[in-house]
């Protein structure tokens, strides 16, 4: 019975692109959360006290709901 070699090494430089992307990946993800906390900080600054109250917030809870999460 024959056996063949299935792997093969890397190419030169595979392993640091890769990291290299995932790092930009993770960046871009950064990125992403701070501004959907930004609008949403936005958002809910604008409402009133009363219209806060009608969905079960204070002005309080704004920051712990816009607060990043990883």
């Amino acid at each position: 019975m024959a056996a063949f070699e299935t792997t093969r090494p890397a190419p030169f430089g595979a392993i640091s692109t890769f990291h290299f992307v995932q790092r930009m990946s993770d960046l871009l993800a950064t990125v992403v959360a701070w501004n959907d906390a930004r609008a949403t900080r936005a958002a809910l600054s604008k409402l009133s006290d009363r219209e806060l109250d009608d969905i079960g917030l204070c002005r309080g809870d704004i920051d712990d709901i816009c607060a990043l999460r990883r």
